[in-house]
């Protein structure tokens, strides 16, 4: 490949050095600049003639330190004034994408992640519930669980009951496990590894919501303001809270990215809209009678509500790229083909699929589902991570009831797990019933069920079930996987069988709570109420 390679002095070169990874080459990263330098000279570039490196050399190397130093302290507020006099140029939320930050949030609660982890367009860790023990107490001493004064001491000694319980648990449970899975040929080490793991995820459904969690967040400036905003005008003080202290570190680090959020007529009357569309939806709920609570079925569910699209619209926006024709004509096409034939052209479509990252283009997307998936909160807040779809949740109840793994009643410890559900209920009633109703989900054990809707394409759909189907799952959203692909293979075949990585292999707990499912869409077909 010929390409023009651009001429530097020495002293330009010199400038150049501590910032770009190559002064020679067409492709090349940006090093030691602030995220607002980054994004002034990329918003800069768009209407720029001449390369990013000419155009830092020209606009931006005065304002470096002396020496190659990295810009820092002073030299950040400097290079958020560039940012600044290159946004009011050149105003246009997408040049808050071409800079971002990591920020760490430790202490938030359950219900608080779920808040956090909303938005699409970020990157989020999450400390797990299945590989951490939260039987060790906080640093200033107790449990971990969300405090507030509002709560009252009631919240709190229900909470370290249920903590109690976890804790006490943990070690019976443990020591079952062991028994029942004797050490075979693996290391000593692994094997007690995977014994912990297992009494964790038997367990992890009598923590409440209220446990606390840290999240690792990566993310641009538009997408922070967006997150930002979205906790201010939470009925959660935590979330309000933390989204203050979220803008008070970012002001720190990407100060231009965030300036909007803390002004009156911008962040300010966008805040008070939210607030608004919240309250007005709570009112027409209460108006059309659907805020009643006891609805539903205490079982698990997976249904599939709709379908957008046919398995030849698939064929069709699969081959539409290489093809030349309007896709209509295309269909036509795909329409004079034979049962055998099209089952032929959607492999080689989907080509062969080593491993489940193998994954077909973009024509997968053509198709469309939407489930509404019953399920414990624990599952749904694995499955709830995912980006390439839309979800969209109820507030936790104790309505929908919760499932007991029947493998703690053999290890000896189901009643105090039932004693745990009983004491998390009873507190959630207490609040509700003290007008604390946003506050009240906080008191709910993770195995209790919440009612929530995917809704996805075909090519990530393919993505959700083949990964969380894997053995190495926990058995509750692997039942909600495998039941998906069940919905999806009775309505379109070739797609579940594309699914080739799929794991159907069982274990009694997964079994239990499939055939749950498969008896709750038995019961909805013969027209059995909810």
């Amino acid at each position: 490949m010929i390409y023009p390679v651009e001429e530097f002095t020495a002293e330009e070169r010199a400038l150049l050095a501590p910032h770009f990874t190559n002064l020679d080459r067409p492709v090349f990263a940006l090093v030691n600049l602030p995220e607002t330098v980054k994004g002034a000279l990329f918003a800069r570039y768009s209407r720029y003639s001449g390369t990013v490196r000419r155009l830092y050399l020209e606009e931006f190397a005065a304002d470096a330190p002396a020496g190659g130093r990295p810009f820092d302290q002073d030299e950040g507020a400097r290079a958020a004034q560039l940012y600044e006099r290159v946004f009011a140029g050149y105003g246009d939320d997408s040049i808050a994408q071409l800079g971002g930050a990591h920020i760490a949030c430790e202490w938030v609660s359950n219900i608080l992640t779920k808040v956090l982890q909303r938005g699409r367009l970020a990157a989020y860790l999450e400390q797990s519930t299945r590989y951490i023990p939260y039987d060790k107490p906080l640093p200033d001493g107790g449990y971990r669980f969300y405090r507030d004064g509002e709560l009252g001491p009631e919240f709190a000694g229900a909470m370290d009951e249920i903590f109690a319980i976890y804790s006490s648990s943990l070690g019976e449970v443990e020591a079952w496990a062991a028994e029942r899975w004797p050490r075979g040929e693996e290391p000593e080490g692994a094997w007690r590894r995977s014994i912990k793991a297992k009494a964790l995820d038997l367990l992890r459904g009598l923590l409440p919501a209220a446990t606390l969690s840290h999240v690792g967040i990566y993310a641009t400036g538009q997408a922070y303001e967006q997150l930002i905003m979205r906790l201010m005008a939470s009925p959660l003080p935590e979330a309000r809270e933390f989204g203050g202290m979220i803008l008070g570190e970012l002001k720190q680090v990407v100060p231009s990215f965030v300036s909007r959020v803390d002004r009156p007529d911008r962040g300010g009357e966008w805040v008070s809209y939210l607030e608004r569309r919240r309250e007005q939806t709570e009112q027409w709920v209460a108006r059309l009678g659907l805020d009643r609570r006891g609805e539903g079925d205490d079982a698990p569910s997976v249904e599939l509500l709709h379908v957008d699209g046919s398995e030849e619209d698939l064929l069709a926006s699969s081959l539409f790229e290489t093809a030349s024709a309007p896709e209509p004509e295309i269909l036509a096409r795909i329409d004079v083909l034979d049962r055998e034939e099209r089952s032929q052209l959607l492999g080689a479509l989907v080509g062969d699929r080593a491993n489940r990252r193998y994954r077909p283009g973009r024509g997968f997307e053509a198709l469309r589902y939407r489930f509404e998936i019953v399920s414990d909160y624990g599952a749904f807040r694995d499955l709830q991570r995912h980006r390439m779809l839309t979800c969209q949740w109820q507030r936790l109840t104790p309505d929908l009831g919760a499932g007991i793994p029947e493998e703690v009643r053999e290890a000896g410890v189901g009643g105090e797990f039932e004693r745990a559900l009983e004491v998390s209920r009873s507190e959630y009633e207490r609040l509700a019933e003290a007008g604390l109703s946003d506050l009240a989900p906080y008191a709910l054990s993770l195995a209790y069920r919440i009612r929530y809707t995917l809704d996805l394409n075909a090519r990530e759909a393919m993505h959700l079930i083949e990964l969380r189907s894997g053995r190495e799952g926990h058995p509750t959203y692997r039942a909600v996987a495998q039941a998906m692909h069940e919905r999806i293979a009775a309505v379109h075949p070739g797609v579940a069988a594309a699914m080739s990585h799929v794991d159907t292999s069982a274990e009694p707990r997964l079994e239990r709570i499939m055939s749950e499912i498969r008896t709750h869409r038995k019961r909805v077909g013969a027209g059995h109420s909810e």
